[in-house]
């Protein structure tokens, strides 16, 4: 998602938002972060299947299954996969090459935003505040980098 806005001294900013398949490092996450491997949720997957199927082979003939019932079990299952996706970190980067003529330097901004639909909001709020005031807000998500 790539955005170009112009500021009212001229200088034209762009911003960009990339979706981070990984959790990015921070320092207060580091000496938190021990999880090994997805294995545990990958093997309780497999067991929850195997459960699954001996079930449905397992169930006598004459068991009448209301219609709803296997859309339910599906909405279910694809709760917290499609909560994973939708949840997702962007990293959003805002930045200039400055001035023409020089007066004012090369900025970068660079933030994170969890969830899609939070990303589109503040990207908006962003663009509105470079073409109002030149800069992205302080108080928002992004700050400067050197």
């Amino acid at each position: 998602m790539n955005r170009l806005v112009r500021g009212s001294d001229g200088r034209e900013w762009v911003i960009r938002a990339q979706m981070e398949w990984r959790r990015p490092a921070t320092a207060d996450d580091f000496e938190h972060d021990v999880a090994a491997s997805y294995a545990p949720g990958v093997v309780m997957m497999f067991v929850a299947l195997f459960l699954a199927i001996i079930l449905v082979v397992w169930m006598p003939d004459d068991v009448v299954v209301p219609a709803w019932v296997p859309l339910a079990v599906l909405l279910v299952a694809l709760f917290f996969p499609l909560r994973w996706i939708l949840r997702r970190p962007w990293t959003v980067v805002a930045e200039t090459e400055g001035d023409p003529m020089g007066d004012r330097p090369s900025e970068r901004w660079v933030g994170t935003i969890r969830g899609i639909f939070t990303v589109r909001g503040e990207v908006n709020r962003i663009a509105k505040s470079i073409q109002r005031h030149d800069l992205p807000d302080f108080e928002g998500p992004l700050h400067p980098v050197e």
